[in-house]
């Protein structure tokens, strides 16, 4: 047992190994990141380090840097859930690129080794090529598509085969409590790719069933198993569980997203050949060649049960199709075609057409079957010519690997007896395996697009926002500059700018309505870019765009503490961006007329909705009348066009509600007070009613003057608390300038704590006849609740191992029995009934159909 324990270990270490070695030596050589790496990945991972660190201004459940203040426990759970995530710790910072690419090669090396053992309880076969199909599965298309980029999803590629190895366990009635851990694991790494997993092995687990011969007891007994570990392992990970559904109600919904276009069923069969890369529209499932031949090749393998053939290839055919109709499509997502990319699932389809590749190779494939899946291979690529996803290497693979690893197999087969035969053939296919998976991801990274930010530029983006940090008596804002959608990630500070899947709709919304930009929208949210805004925020220094080398420029300005004071009986105003800004300041700063048309093709107003401006012509213009030198700002939110006025001109790309434009300078208001702003739009869109506003001179300085004499004397902040010392006898609503998002709870001098008033999207806490402190502190909804249905989970599995453990202790003859039986001379005195976990394997291995297959 151990000369089998030692060579499974050299089998799941070596796929593990040949995998992570070709995707580093597809990377090395092209010598690019995969795409999105930089926007997402690498700005989550420097957070890491800062909070592992001690370095980051919140903690796991709450941050501070982004969003003005945004929950983050949902956010780890989705983005740092993978446990290689936590290799970020021993690196420097700003290696960020590095310490993705290694969490990214860990997580193809664990996924392709679990791959290799699934695949061995899936059915006997030679060893080495087990772990040659597995590499398949460890560099399929997705992995160097899509996964590479995002850890996070990539943990998917290892729940697919431990979820395989647990349902293995419940067809054998052996080892549930360990299954149901490896459920909790897959859960709690990543709970989108979970769920797609849980599926796939659910389809595994039913075709085994029918696939082969059992009593029907037995399948009850095995069906009842799978579930109950399912359903354990989910309740086990019910922090991860609770705390996102209850962040996806409160999350901005999801931008709508066209439906899946026809492509036709070349464009689908396309992805299944190598060195393929369709695009956002299609689904990566492509294994490799050999993979490719080997599935092709199943239904002629005469060497495999008919039964087991028509249950594999059903199961194919049906997930396949379901890939292929929209409905079913939408079934896979959770009903909602993901906007970040369609078909995140494809892995789920890759790691099926391993598995089923493997059946056909463990009985190794004869002449037959090997020509049959060439022919289907050559089908294939004959309805797939001419699609813009086939590029030249994928013919080069086909006919010169194809032809390789054909003859290579028909070696195997032919002279299976000879074991050096064996041996050059198995080499001949592993370097045709490795070759092609190196030859694919170099040229997925090759047409992914080069956007990295220069290390230096962000080096020294770091070293300014630390250089101006001031928390908590206020804001460091990387923005407006953006090197990336989470630049206080990746440079630190306390910005508005933040990309996430839970990002809070009360975040979205409160920056949205005083004039912050978005995209995909809301769920990525921009730093506010005026004044007056920074003011609100608190934002005592950001980074401006500026020139090369780096591209921003460190912008200092006065601002009042991020805890004020709002008088009693202050009502708010809704009815333009300028009056929102103006309550929340407690201060008229702005003028904001109606403005007239002046020129052009006619805008229509359509009351406090706004105008509709036509496209053509010279353009629309609009004016109004300002206080002589004022400064001018616009406002068109969802205005797709160029915007010219006071001699400014730029473009603005909004689109609704997916893109919003920010506020935006224009210049200086001229001796006549007259403001003219000209529209030259793509198409007819929308400005707001009052699009244009004009700052008054010092009146914004006098405002925070007061703001900060009346605001608060003291703010302290902790990983997720801020609390505030106020002038004695304070009355009205102490302001704090964060979000309004559910979970915090706010006591005054003191007392109860309370769920806070919002204000205007802000926490409002009302400080009653006069206070003089208030504290706030913050609980992510759903993690109590997850906590408690967890503790109690965890009990009821260690209730379920101790009688587990104890049923299966041997039972001892009482000591006269055994005198007795000495007497007699029977000499078996050890009264062990119990059989050990390997015997148990052996009698598995011998006894089920899976091995009568052989």
């Amino acid at each position: 047992m151990r000369a089998e324990r030692r060579r499974e270990l050299l089998v799941c270490g070596g796929a593990a190994g040949l995998a992570t070695g070709g995707y580093a030596l597809a990377a090395g050589l092209r010598g690019k990141w995969p795409a999105g790496a930089d926007a997402i990945a690498v700005p989550y991972h420097a957070h890491l380090w800062d909070l592992l660190h001690g370095q980051a201004t919140g903690d796991l459940l709450f941050n501070w840097n982004s969003g003005y203040g945004v929950p983050f426990l949902a956010d780890f759970f989705a983005y740092l859930m993978n446990p290689f995530s936590w290799l970020t710790a021993f690196l420097p910072r700003d290696r960020g690129e590095l310490a993705v690419l290694l969490v990214t090669l860990a997580t193809i090396g664990l996924g392709t080794a679990a791959m290799a053992r699934l695949l061995g309880r899936l059915h006997p076969g030679p060893h080495r090529l087990r772990a040659l199909a597995a590499v398949g599965y460890g560099l399929c298309a997705w992995v160097l598509d899509v996964g590479g980029a995002a850890p996070m999803w990539l943990w998917g590629l290892v729940s697919l085969p431990l979820l395989g190895l647990a349902a293995d366990w419940c067809l054998h009635e052996r080892r549930w409590v360990t299954g149901t851990l490896c459920v909790a694991l897959a859960w709690a790494g990543n709970l989108y790719t979970a769920a797609l997993a849980t599926l796939a092995a659910g389809l595994l687990f039913a075709v085994r069933l029918f696939a082969t011969s059992r009593p029907f007891r037995q399948g009850v007994r095995a069906t009842g198993r799978a579930v109950t570990m399912a359903a354990a392992g989910v309740l086990l990970a019910s922090p991860v569980l609770f705390v996102a559904v209850r962040a996806a109600r409160q999350a901005q919904p999801e931008s709508p997203v066209e439906p899946l276009g026809p492509s036709g069923l070349g464009g689908h069969l396309a992805q299944l050949l190598p060195a393929t890369h369709g695009g956002r529209g299609l689904p990566d499932v492509a294994i490799g060649l050999l993979g490719l031949l080997l599935v092709c090749g199943l239904p002629f393998n005469r060497r495999v049960r008919p039964r087991v053939r028509a249950v594999w290839c059903a199961a194919l055919v049906v997930v396949g199709l379901g890939f292929v109709w929209t409905p079913t499509v939408l079934v896979w997502h959770g009903l909602a075609i993901p906007a970040g990319g369609p078909y995140r699932v494809a892995f789920v389809l890759s790691g099926l057409l391993v598995l089923a590749g493997w059946v056909s190779l463990a009985h190794r494939p004869d002449p037959p079957t090997l020509l049959g899946g060439a022919a289907v291979v050559a089908v294939i690529a004959g309805l797939a010519a001419g699609r813009h996803s086939v590029r030249p290497a994928t013919w080069v693979l086909l006919t010169a690997g194809g032809a390789v690893l054909l003859a290579a197999l028909w070696v195997l087969d032919r002279r299976h007896a000879d074991r050096r035969a064996n041996t050059v053939a198995t080499w001949v296919i592993g370097g045709a395996v490795l070759g092609n998976a190196v030859w694919s991801g170099y040229a997925a990274l090759g047409a992914a697009p080069s956007g990295s930010v220069p290390p230096a530029a962000v080096r020294a983006g770091h070293a300014a926002v630390r250089a101006a940090d001031d928390w908590p008596r206020g804001r460091s804002d990387p923005g407006p500059h953006a090197f990336t959608p989470n630049d206080p990630l990746l440079l630190g500070g306390q910005g508005g700018g933040y990309f996430s899947s839970y990002l809070p709709t009360a975040a979205a919304l409160l920056m949205h309505d005083l004039g912050a930009g978005w995209t995909a929208g809301g769920r990525q949210t921009e730093s506010v870019t005026d004044p007056v805004g920074q003011a609100l925020f608190a934002v005592r220094g950001h980074l401006d765009d500026g020139p090369p080398p780096f591209g921003f420029t460190p912008v200092r300005a006065a601002a009042p503490p991020p805890v004020t004071v709002m008088p009693p009986g202050a009502r708010p105003e809704t009815s333009s961006v300028w009056s929102r800004q103006e309550s929340l300041l407690g201060s008229q700063v702005y003028d904001a007329p109606l403005p007239v048309p002046d020129g052009g093709p006619a805008p229509t107003l359509h009351g406090t909705s706004g105008w509709s401006v036509p496209s053509g012509g010279g353009g629309t213009v609009l004016a109004a009348a300002c206080t002589p030198g004022s400064t001018a700002f616009f406002h068109g939110v969802w205005y797709r066009g160029t915007v010219s006025g006071l001699g400014t001109s730029y473009r603005s790309d909004g689109e609704q509600p997916t893109t919003a434009v920010a506020i935006h300078r224009l210049g200086t208001v001229p001796a006549d007070g007259v403001v003219r702003v000209t529209l030259r739009s793509d198409t007819v869109s929308q400005v707001p009613a009052r699009p244009i506003g004009c700052l008054r001179t010092g009146a914004l300085d006098a405002a925070v003057a007061r703001l900060t004499a009346t605001g608060a004397t003291r703010v302290e902040a902790s990983g997720h608390t801020l609390a505030a010392t106020l002038p004695t006898g304070s009355t009205g609503i102490a302001l704090l300038s964060v979000p309004a998002t559910e979970g915090w709870t706010c006591a005054v001098d003191g007392g109860l704590p309370v769920v806070p008033t919002p204000v205007l999207g802000m926490i409002g806490v009302p400080l009653g006849p006069g206070a003089s402190r208030i504290a706030c502190s913050f609980r992510p909804p759903g993690l109590t609740e997850g906590l408690i249905v967890s503790s109690a989970t965890a009990g009821a599995l260690g209730l379920v191992a101790v009688f587990s453990r104890l049923s299966r202790r041997p039972t001892r003859t009482p000591r006269r029995d055994r005198r007795t039986a000495l007497a007699t001379g029977d000499t078996d005195d050890t009264g062990d009934t119990g059989d050990t976990g390997d015997a148990r394997d052996a009698r598995d291995a011998r006894d089920t159909g899976d091995a009568r297959d052989a």
